[in-house]
């Protein structure tokens, strides 16, 4: 069954400051793991701001993307892969994936049943998508809307 409006119980407000601070926290975790990636694909259009964040913060000049639509303002919809990942080779056990949230899930399975060995990282997660992400900074409550600043300027349709 579609979430609609009514679902979403409370806002989580993000700033643009707040969300830099949380994707370099990324970034930071993701140096931890010590691993070595080559490329990060980016999960348009949420994913596409973290990814140039950490691109930078680790060094990874190799940015693709896959683009998947699930959503018109806070309504979700049924899942639609616009762009799938260019140049795959193997599994992609040296490819890191970059969103700003994991909600349901349904779009991390989309992009883990692409590439399968991938490491994928998010900066919030919820109850429900967290298997999918690897790691993530923040969780927040599956009945909350997590407002990004890029949608500041719609907030009247919000909750």
């Amino acid at each position: 069954m579609a979430k609609n409006k009514s679902s979403y119980q409370r806002n989580f407000p993000v700033t643009w400051e707040q969300f830099h601070r949380d994707s370099r926290a990324l970034a930071w975790r993701l140096l931890d793991t010590k691993k070595k990636w080559d490329r990060i694909i980016a999960v348009a259009r949420g994913g596409l701001i973290p990814a140039a964040i950490i691109a930078r913060e680790l060094d990874i000049h190799y940015v693709d993307t896959v683009c998947i639509s699930s959503y018109t303002l806070m309504h979700r919809r049924e899942l639609s892969i616009l762009k799938r990942v260019t140049e795959f080779k193997d599994r992609g056990d040296r490819y890191l994936i970059i969103d700003d949230l994991v909600d349901t899930g349904k779009t991390g399975k989309a992009v883990r049943d692409m590439i399968p060995g991938a490491y994928f990282a998010t900066v919030y997660a919820k109850p429900d998508g967290r298997p999918m992400v690897d790691t993530f900074i923040t969780e927040v409550s599956q009945d909350t809307w997590v407002l990004f600043p890029w949608d500041s300027e719609i907030t009247s349709n919000f909750v």
